[in-house]
């Protein structure tokens, strides 16, 4: 009877990973905000996502945020977000980049070992570094920064065609 009910442990937690999205997936159950309110990561559901890798202080960093602050701003209403992923040393620094910044989206907790596997699963050899990925998960571009800066809101266009 144990082994059966083990087993039916078993099945029924490969079930929910199932049925987990790639989002909880790939970034875990939840985000936080500049203010450090808590949010579920399924908020993003059939979004397109831009994964921001930057630090408060880094000089590249701070010159493309107020850009993608505003390409951001201009296109959420068109199902995209940004998670911002926080290279800083310490998660005062982070939740203050954000504010100063007006950063609207939404970031990985600065404790979280997520934050780290991230910049491993997309190779951050350098920041700032943006990579958008589509509804689904799928890799669209790894040069979104430099789309971002050149074409401005043509690049969700033409991510969208991806």
């Amino acid at each position: 009877m144990k082994k059966l009910s083990l087993l039916i442990c078993l099945l029924l937690s490969f079930v929910c990973m199932a049925q987990e999205s790639w989002i909880e997936q790939k970034f875990g159950k939840e985000f936080v905000d500049a203010q450090g309110k808590k949010h579920k990561t399924s908020e993003l559901k059939g979004k397109m996502v831009g994964i921001y890798f930057s630090a408060h202080w880094c000089p590249p960093c701070r010159a493309f945020t107020p850009k993608l602050v505003e390409f951001r701003n201009a296109c959420a209403k068109e199902n995209f977000e940004i998670v911002f992923v926080s290279c800083d040393k310490d998660q005062k620094a982070m939740e203050g980049y954000m504010k100063e910044t007006k950063m609207k989206w939404l970031a990985m907790p600065f404790d979280s070992p997520t934050r780290k596997q991230l910049m491993k699963d997309f190779s951050v050899s350098g920041i700032p570094y943006l990579v958008v990925l589509d509804k689904d998960g799928k890799v669209i571009s790894t040069n979104a920064r430099s789309e971002v800066t050149n074409e401005g809101t043509k690049a969700l266009k033409k991510w969208r065609k991806q």
